[in-house]
């Protein structure tokens, strides 16, 4: 079995998650992966609305892979008369979990600010009562505040920042003894261990006996990343996280297999390769079900029309949509399987 590369694999997904990519804000993550893919060796193409579809080669019963790399975010929706932005989340984006957060601010010119997330009001020590009793809301109580000179709506307006403009959290990307703690684990991390098998296969001259495909989509955190894929895909395995929490089977430092979220169940019989894969390869892996605010590309491809079976995997994620965490061995792990099933 191909051995997995943990510096390479961090390494890629440090440089992922340096570019802001807020679901629809995706040309500048679109060129980093062209980009990496290039460095590897790889032929691809571009799909028109946004996506990196890569030809790894072998002939017949195709198999596609995906890995998503937009994350979620804000939108500024308003901007306030005092100068401080009203904004909206675009994909799970939750304001618990995202005030404080520092952020950049791309407007469509290109221009980009920097700010943070705030509580109306505060301060703890003017208005406790209300900072302890009344839960953050984006509508109410929630503004970003721009670290420029603005005291109006029209300060903020000579900058060049209005209604739909981006707004792109802080990921903080840190690894202390093997866990991996950064904002876009989902699905950034997982695109990484995409990459990292495209460079195994390139470095071992790999030839898959069928043929293989890796989609890095571009629309997954508002349910439309895959869509669209090639007509002649029999399998579509799609790599996510896999999220911790009660009655979950999950683990940080183990590969899921997903049996159902959501939305319905995966598809059995590919499910069940998976699982005979992972046991004949010693990989270290659970299976679990992701209810009820859960899904992934495969589900919006089935949903689409296409004949396919599909199936899901990925490393065990903790505080999802949130700050979160991972570990090295949950990479390495979903990695393996995936290496594992491929042949490589």
């Amino acid at each position: 079995m191909a051995e997995f590369d943990a510096k390479y694999c961090l390494d890629v997904f440090e440089r992922l998650i340096g570019v802001d990519s807020t679901t629809g804000q995706f040309e500048k993550i679109q060129d980093l992966c062209c980009k990496i893919t290039d460095e590897i060796g790889f032929p691809y193409t571009v799909t028109h609305k946004g996506g990196v579809i890569v030809d790894l080669g072998g002939e017949g019963d195709p198999l596609l892979v995906s890995a998503h790399l937009d994350d979620i975010g804000l939108m500024v929706r308003h901007v306030n008369s005092d100068g401080t932005l009203n904004v909206c989340p675009v994909g799970g984006l939750y304001p618990f979990y995202c005030v404080t957060e520092n952020v950049r601010i791309e407007t469509f010119e290109g221009k980009i600010f920097t700010g943070s997330v705030c509580r109306i009001p505060n301060s703890i020590h003017v208005t406790e009562e209300e900072l302890r009793t009344v839960l953050p809301d984006f509508r109410t109580n929630v503004c970003v505040v721009l670290d420029e000179d603005v005291k109006s709506a029209e300060d903020v307006k000579k900058l060049g920042i209005d209604t739909g403009d981006y707004v792109a959290l802080e990921p903080r990307f840190r690894v202390e003894k093997g866990y991996i703690k950064s904002r876009f684990v989902d699905d950034k991390a997982c695109a990484a261990v995409l990459f990292t098998i495209m460079k195994a296969m390139k470095e071992q001259g790999f030839m898959p006996e069928r043929k293989i495909y890796f989609y890095f989509a571009m629309y997954e955190e508002i349910g439309h990343g895959t869509v669209f894929m090639p007509d002649d895909v029999k399998d579509y395995i799609a790599v996510d996280i896999a999220p911790l929490g009660p009655q979950q089977n999950s683990d940080e430092r183990k590969v899921s297999i997903f049996a159902k979220d959501s939305r319905f169940p995966y598809h059995r019989s590919l499910t069940l390769e998976l699982k005979r894969t992972a046991e004949e390869a010693g990989v270290d892996y659970v299976t679990d079900i992701f209810t009820p605010h859960y899904g992934t590309d495969g589900d919006a491809s089935v949903v689409a029309g296409y004949d396919i079976r599909h199936a899901a995997i990925g490393p065990g994620t903790l505080n999802s949509h949130g700050y979160e965490r991972t570990h090295v061995e949950g990479l390495k792990n979903t990695f393996s399987l995936l290496a594992a099933y491929i042949g490589l």
